[in-house]
């Protein structure tokens, strides 16, 4: 996690669809607060991005693999704020260059952390451990007076 680089979320625009931002940065924004089936409906938002964007379909296993990931870090991030922070407010999935960075906001208090030490046969906590193992980077953006956290992660693009 990356404790010396703290990201902004950014502007989060309208409730859905596509942003346009400043120098081909390509950003999507979903409310999920009070949305029911909150994880699938991550899920196809974030696969529509990805289809948007050229990674799907993918032509090759790594470019499939590449995406099944960034799905992958989507739902794991999503059901942290389902199960630990009463819910997602925002999900926001953006591209810039080729770097894909997701984005959870929610109103709880809690640190996400890979639970430590990991181990593979326990049930449950295995999400943060997942997403550090995906990603190139993540961590926890708060802003100062405001209740909640958004927790980022970013992905690179297959080559």
């Amino acid at each position: 996690m990356s404790a010396t680089r703290p990201y902004s979320p950014g502007d989060h625009g309208p409730e859905s669809g596509d942003v346009p931002a400043p120098g081909g940065r390509q950003v999507r924004t979903l409310s999920l607060a009070g949305a029911s089936g909150i994880v699938p409906l991550a899920r196809d938002f974030s696969r529509d991005a990805l289809h948007e964007w050229g990674w799907l379909p993918a032509p090759s296993a790594d470019r499939r693999a590449a995406a099944e990931d960034v799905l992958l870090v989507v739902s794991e991030l999503v059901t942290n704020a389902c199960l630990h922070a009463e819910g997602p407010d925002m999900l926001t999935v953006s591209l810039d260059n080729k770097v894909l960075r997701i984005e959870v906001a929610d109103h709880g208090a809690g640190q996400p952390e890979p639970r430590t030490p990991h181990r593979a046969g326990r049930p449950g906590g295995h999400g943060m451990f997942i997403v550090q193992r995906l990603c190139l980077d993540w961590g926890v953006v708060r802003t100062p007076g405001v209740a909640g956290k958004t927790v980022w992660a970013e992905l690179g693009s297959p080559a």
